[in-house]
């Protein structure tokens, strides 16, 4: 929590010239978009956080589940709120996120993590401008962004910054799909903004573009689906039906941000620190699946792809090596098959299968398989070969999952 040096009341001496100033130095401080709401529960969001979660649809996101009430409002979290200052920062890319899709021997990283983790950026942002508002108004303020509790979509939209789309993401009118949200809770009552409406309209652009069809219906989804979710949340094997599917995206997913048809207003991020880096602006999958841990780190060491360790990240890769149909990758997915990690082991062994032929693949089998101790990896080496036949190498482009209703 950041307290003012006398830990002075939270009245403002006049209320709608501090939203004003609070506004100004925001921008000061290279956030894009500011609003305020009232720390009251936004409209709807309990009702539907209970029947996301009542569905399971958060699938391993167990945090989720926890501390509910302090996450359907504000006050929950801290009793002393009364105003939230939602603020964003736009990370718009330069060109067509999408574009990778098609080429099946680089890898395709959702377009917030190619640059540096959002994370380390609006944190220090977010404490200098609650440390500005302490000194200048009083009264503590706690910042947040997406580490606590705290539901920022529903938030931001009642602070007026963007609506939720059918596929539950923020859209901007000003900056389509491309914000980092982040919120300061104060005790300052501060004048609230109009909430945003629903701009979508009959657009389903989002919703037919999913390869995993995530959304069960306009505005809800089921993240167990998500390739976003089972690239980065999800810890496990991540099911067969969904690999294919899942084409070279080794990071996130952006197809259903990307089509959004209010992106033709927006612009690419000025923040420098949001702009690619080069390793990840068209990574080759043959040099991502050498990494070991410790290049791992050394690599992504200001990315918010660390966050996800070694084990899940080559997990990915791998998935996308299988789905390249380029069998001059098959020795890199070899060389994992006695990887410590059996994350790692299982992928390679179900990459082999779809790019090496069957009596290629019944040779490493029978090196491999009966040292194997884990049991799912045990259970990919036999489901590959069914009926003791390898199947034969598929050409299976990553561009083959890629977006469609474009135009």
């Amino acid at each position: 929590m950041i307290a003012p040096p006398d830990c002075a009341g939270a009245a403002a001496p006049d209320a709608a010239a501090a939203k004003a100033a609070i506004r100004d130095r925001a921008r000061a401080l290279g956030f894009d978009q500011v609003g305020i709401a009232a720390a009251e529960p936004p409209a709807g969001a309990g009702t539907g956080l209970g029947d996301f979660l009542a569905a399971g649809h958060h699938g391993d996101m167990d945090w989720m589940a926890r501390r509910v009430d302090e996450r359907r409002a504000p006050r929950g979290l801290w009793p002393e709120a009364r105003s939230v200052i939602a603020l964003a920062m736009n990370y718009g890319p330069a060109t067509d996120p999408l574009a990778l899709l098609g080429e099946r021997a680089r890898g395709t990283v959702a377009a917030y993590a190619r640059g540096r983790d959002y994370h380390l950026v609006m944190k220090g942002r977010l404490k200098a401008l609650a440390r500005w508002i302490a000194g200048q108004y009083g009264g503590p303020a706690k910042v947040f962004v997406d580490t606590a509790p705290v539901m920022e979509k529903p938030l931001a939209q009642a602070a007026g910054i963007g609506w939720q789309g059918k596929h539950t993401n923020l859209v901007s009118r000003q900056f389509g799909s491309w914000l980092f949200l982040g919120e300061i809770y104060t005790t300052l009552d501060l004048p609230p903004d109009d909430p945003e409406v629903d701009h979508c309209g009959s657009c389903r652009d989002c919703l037919d573009v999913c390869p995993t069809q995530a959304f069960p219906e306009p505005g809800k989804i089921d993240a167990r689906r998500c390739i976003s979710y089972l690239t980065i949340e999800h810890k496990g094997q991540i099911a067969d039906e969904f690999r294919v599917a899942m084409g070279n995206r080794i990071y996130g997913c952006d197809d259903c941000l990307a089509v959004c048809p209010w992106n033709k207003y927006a612009a690419r991020a000025r923040e420098a620190a949001f702009l690619p880096r080069i390793e990840l602006t068209a990574p080759k999958l043959a040099d991502l699946a050498m990494l070991d841990d410790e290049a791992f780190r050394q690599v992504f060491s200001t990315s918010a792809i660390k966050r996800i360790g070694r084990a899940r990240f080559v997990r990915n890769v791998l998935i996308a090596i299988g789905n390249s149909g380029t069998p001059a990758l098959a020795p890199k997915a070899e060389a994992l098959l006695a990887d410590p990690a059996p994350l790692v082991r299982g992928m390679a062994v179900w990459a082999l299968s779809r790019l090496l032929d069957g009596a290629a693949f019944a040779t490493l089998k029978q090196r491999y398989r009966p040292r194997e101790s884990d049991a799912e990896v045990a259970a990919e080496w036999d489901r590959a070969t069914g009926d003791g036949a390898a199947p034969e190498a598929e050409v299976c482009a990553a561009g083959a999952t890629s977006r469609t209703g474009n135009g």
